[in-house]
């Protein structure tokens, strides 16, 4: 089977032009097939304090109404979205930018609401891997943003990190499948204030007890949660590390382990 890199970079990396272009320069580099799920909510945050737009965040997570989905996929879908695809381009990466409801890849729930009502953020339920499988084969480059749909007419706002995973596990079948989670740290840290602590193999059961004692907390631990359970639905490899790593994927970063 072919190779596939599929490559999730948060918000602060791709709102960056230096840091989005040196990363863009090592994906192009990275062999085999490639896609990219990019995050945005700083500019989010942004655009919609312009607009008048509060936000509102609980957990971490953004509560999107009906204006901050508007903001979302104004922000997310075409702004990032864009700016990313038109630099592939520069490095010869013939990009494609994407959402859920394009060419219906990614369908989703609005979340139930529980103890928080999150508004219309999306839980994912299927991935048309056939439809990405065949922009792949013809060498296009994937670039996904973080908004799906509901199959009646609705945008949903969607975790990057639950996209970048739904789609691995719905490529592996096809393509020996690396995930790769990309942040601003060098990998996940048994130390949180020392970034040479670098964790280079984290076995699941020392992730739970990371996550007991507070080692691990807050994002980090549905990032995990999200590589775990790709990696247990046969995803090949999944590395956490910093962006700058992408040329040096073999040696550097955090590799998860399921035992």
């Amino acid at each position: 089977m072919q190779k596939l890199t599929v490559i999730k970079v948060g918000g602060k990396i791709v709102e960056d032009s230096e840091s989005l272009s040196q990363l863009l320069e090592d994906f192009s580099k990275i062999e085999g097939k490639k896609l990219l799920v990019h995050g945005g909510g700083r500019s989010a945050t942004t655009i919609a304090e312009k607009l008048g737009v509060k936000t509102e965040m609980v957990n971490g997570r953004r509560i999107t109404n009906a204006e901050m989905l508007d903001v979302a996929m104004m922000v997310y879908g075409g702004l990032i979205n864009k700016n990313i695809v038109a630099k592939c381009q520069a490095f010869g990466l013939n990009a494609i930018g994407l959402t859920g409801a394009d060419l219906n890849i990614i369908k989703a729930v609005k979340r139930p609401v529980k103890d928080v009502d999150y508004g219309y953020a999306g839980d994912v339920v299927s991935v048309q891997a056939e439809q990405l499988s065949l922009l792949l084969k013809h060498n296009a480059v994937p670039v996904v943003a973080p908004l799906t749909h509901n199959g009646e007419g609705l945008i949903l706002n969607t975790n990057a990190d639950t996209m970048a995973a739904e789609i691995s596990k719905a490529l592996a079948s096809e393509f020996v499948c690396s995930l790769v989670y990309c942040f601003e740290k060098p990998g996940v840290l048994s130390d949180p204030e020392d970034d040479s602590s670098v964790i280079s193999r984290l076995v699941y059961k020392d992730f739970k007890s990371y996550q007991e004692d507070g080692t691990i907390n807050a994002g980090m631990i549905p990032k995990l949660d999200n590589g775990f359970d790709a990696i247990r639905s046969g995803v090949d490899e999944v590395v956490i590390t910093n962006s700058k790593a992408l040329a040096k994927l073999n040696d550097l970063g955090t590799r998860l382990v399921l035992d």
